[in-house]
């Protein structure tokens, strides 16, 4: 495990030595009075130091943290600044007790519940075999933000508007402090981005599509209330956050957000039993199948129109994608759990916007940024099936490494990737960080690299959304004109698929999505799900319906195996 280093400020000494900077080398996130019995401490020119009263208290004899007399010097102090900080997050730690990251989201979800709020759960599977650090759960949403271009549904200042500009506004007078202790998620806006907003970026890919789907084209929850789990610890870490202005009655905001973390840690220590937990599940209907919107020999005309396209020298790639309708009788959540445990993907997710869920297991990054305003981008291209044994492994592995067309391919998502990201970035920092490696997922493996950059001062972590959206891997290059002509031939709204799901912090400068692929929404007892592949001049269309189609399986057997499972559970019924 990596370790952080942070410097800090001392206060004089009881010896009556000069503090001086001290280095404190964690295992963990800058955490100022978590984990004192781990810390590794050197004196910069071997100075002794007091730590502050705030930061020098006992993990074990601390409940809320900061306390509120620390939080109070916390903004004292900060007023001298320009721009103080106007959000504070305070946090309360909580051993597991064999509480699992689902039991503790079925406890705060109440998925049971037709009044329920929105809720979002997030994990991470590295490299498909292992747990990233933290898995976050989102509930209570200060406020949240539904855009569409349905003027009977939405608002007017939330339709036909871009919902990055929104979210830019909302989020542009929020300043959280910079507290250690605290995970890459800790308050911000969380949900979606549709692919179909990119009419409000590039005005020329506009076109009258058919909105199947019926869901917003942007979802985004402003969450003060996160739950983060580390796996590394083993702990729940409960945060909320304390909105503070001139005119704030600190005690008073301070008391509500920790009455809120009680509420949550309340939740967590009933002892309910599991079955009172999960959600309802009725009997299964087996045998049902799914139904494709344009169906094989559809997609293979698209196929071929493309081709007279890149001939025609009207682009050089372009990605189609094709849409399927599976009923089933499972609960979307219970889909999701099945998901994750079939599919283990860099971004596992489960959205719960009561009307329809967002279940993923996306491998791909669209565009992440950090607090020192670099951003990365995971452009990934060439795909082929998983060997069923060690040897066909390694042959399907040197295929798709030695294959000119998948090669060619990726090099030029490689360019279109550091064009996007040579707009907003300083030149001499557009890198690329890693080319043409492979990486395993449960049914695939893909050819992926890693494009990066440090902002221009003049640029935010929202032009840098603006610049890489959508990805050309689920577009094409030239990206606008291929963006046209998908509208042209797919004449439906893709809505979610291909678009961003993710997160952006309080903070002003962090941000992590990632692209909507090996993603269902889950409407009405139907799970919608979408593929496409890239299509150049040589393309053979059967070949590339194939594709999508194994694009899909994963998806499309979690389903499957799921309802053979939960029919031994529950039982069955015919239509």
């Amino acid at each position: 495990m990596p370790f952080e280093t942070f410097y800090w400020n001392a206060k004089p000494s009881l010896n009556g030595r000069n503090g001086k900077s001290v280095m404190l080398i964690s295992p963990t996130s800058c955490s100022y009075h978590s984990h004192i019995a781990h810390f590794t401490i050197s004196l910069i020119s071997s100075q002794t130091c007091q730590l502050p009263n705030i930061f020098s208290e006992n993990t074990m004899q601390i409940d809320i943290q900061p306390s509120l007399t620390g939080l109070a010097e916390i903004v004292a102090q900060d007023k001298d600044n320009v721009l103080p900080p106007n959000i504070y997050p305070i946090y309360k730690y909580m051993a597991t007790e064999d509480l699992t990251v689902h039991s503790a989201y079925l406890r705060l979800a109440d998925l049971n519940n037709d009044k329920r709020s929105e809720t979002f759960l997030f994990e991470s599977s590295v490299n498909g075999d292992s747990v990233d650090r933290y898995s976050f759960i989102g509930l209570r949403a200060r406020k949240i933000i539904k855009t569409g271009d349905n003027e009977a549904v939405f608002a007017p200042e939330f339709c036909n508007v871009d919902p990055i500009s929104v979210l830019e506004k909302e989020l542009s007078n929020c300043r959280q402090a910079q507290l250690p202790g605290l995970p890459p998620l800790s308050g911000g806006a969380v949900g979606y981005i549709s692919y179909d907003c990119i009419k409000y970026f590039e005005p020329k890919t506009r076109r009258d599509l058919k909105d199947t789907l019926q869901v917003p084209e942007a979802v985004l929850m402003l969450c003060d209330l996160i739950v983060a789990f580390d796996h590394v610890y083993q702990r729940f870490q409960i945060i909320n956050n304390v909105h503070v202005d001139p005119e704030t009655d600190l005690e008073q905001a301070y008391s509500a957000a920790v009455k809120e973390i009680r509420w949550v840690e309340q939740k967590l220590k009933e002892q309910r039993p599991l079955e009172e937990l999960n959600p309802h599940q009725p009997p299964i209907r087996p045998h049902q199948t799914f139904t494709s919107n344009i169906g094989e020999e559809g997609y293979k005309r698209h196929v071929t129109t493309l081709k007279a396209h890149i001939k025609a020298g009207d682009v050089i790639q372009a990605v189609p994608s094709q849409r399927v309708a599976r009923p089933t009788s499972l609960h979307p959540f219970n889909i999701y759990r099945h998901l994750r445990t079939v599919n283990p993907s860099p971004y596992l997710f489960y959205v719960d916007l009561v009307d329809f869920q967002i279940i993923g297991a996306s491998p791909e990054l669209l565009v992440k940024a950090d607090k020192k305003s670099q951003i990365t981008t995971h452009p990934i291209a060439g795909t082929i099936v998983r060997g069923k044994t060690p040897e066909e492994e390694e042959r399907n592995a040197s295929i798709l490494r030695s294959s000119l067309k998948d090669r060619a391919e990726h090099i030029m998502l490689v360019d279109l990737a550091r064009n996007d990201v040579n707009r907003v970035c300083t030149p001499e920092s557009n890198r690329v960080e890693r080319l043409l490696t492979i990486q395993r997922f449960s049914h695939v493996m893909h050819l992926v690299s890693e494009v990066t950059g440090v902002l221009r001062p003049d640029k935010t972590r929202f032009d840098a959304f603006r610049s890489i959206f959508p990805a050309g891997t689920v577009s094409g290059a030239p990206k606008v004109k291929a963006m046209e002509i998908i509208g042209e031939l797919e004449k439906e709204k893709r809505g979610v698929y291909a678009g961003a799901v993710g997160h952006w912090g309080y903070d002003g400068k962090t941000m992590d999505t990632c692209i909507a692929l090996r993603t269902m929404v889950y409407k009405n007892g139907v799970a919608y799900l979408q593929a496409g592949g890239g299509i150049v001049f040589d393309s053979d269309e059967y070949d590339e319906y194939v594709e999508t189609m194994n694009k899909m399986r994963a998806n499309n057997d979690t389903i499957v195996q799921a309802e053979k499972i939960w029919i031994q559970k529950v039982g069955s019924e015919e239509a």
